[in-house]
């Protein structure tokens, strides 16, 4: 069996820029992409993760470790500040070792972030009903 290093995308938005808030809004995002995909921690390569520039109360990355990957290369980054974002958001790019083909990996946008990828967000739904939730206020059409 041949194992690739496959990328799942994800996204979330925070209710606030508090360390409580950015970590509650990422160990759900990083949950519900565990529970879509089967992701075991020492199957996951790395993992990138994005803030947009108005969160910095707190590392994404430390939500990771919370949930076990102690050996996992994590990164965490600020977006660029492109006028009329999405405010408030959280993305990660998990590097996956598996022999699962590239269109089987399930990406998770939640919260206000479903807007950003709704074909990914409706193909989410398929799999279960968790992963989609209705996006509140205006979608955002730029590159997520």
């Amino acid at each position: 069996m041949t194992t690739y290093c496959r990328g799942i995308r994800g996204a979330t938005t925070c209710e606030e820029n508090t360390s409580a808030s950015i970590l509650e809004a990422t160990l759900e995002l990083l949950t519900r992409l565990i529970e879509a995909n089967g992701l075991q921690p020492d199957d996951i390569a790395s993992a990138v993760f994005s803030t947009t520039p108005d969160l910095n109360a707190e590392f994404p990355a430390v939500a990771a470790r919370q949930l076990g990957w102690l050996d996992t290369a994590l990164l965490c980054t600020h977006e660029m500040a492109v006028p009329g974002a999405l405010q408030r958001c959280v993305r990660v790019l998990v590097h996956w070792n598996t022999a699962r083909r590239a269109d089987e990996m399930v990406h998770v946008y939640i919260r206000g972030a479903v807007g950003l990828r709704p074909e990914r967000a409706q193909s989410t739904a398929r799999v279960t009903p968790l992963y989609h939730e209705e996006h509140e206020g205006k979608k955002n059409t730029k590159l997520a």
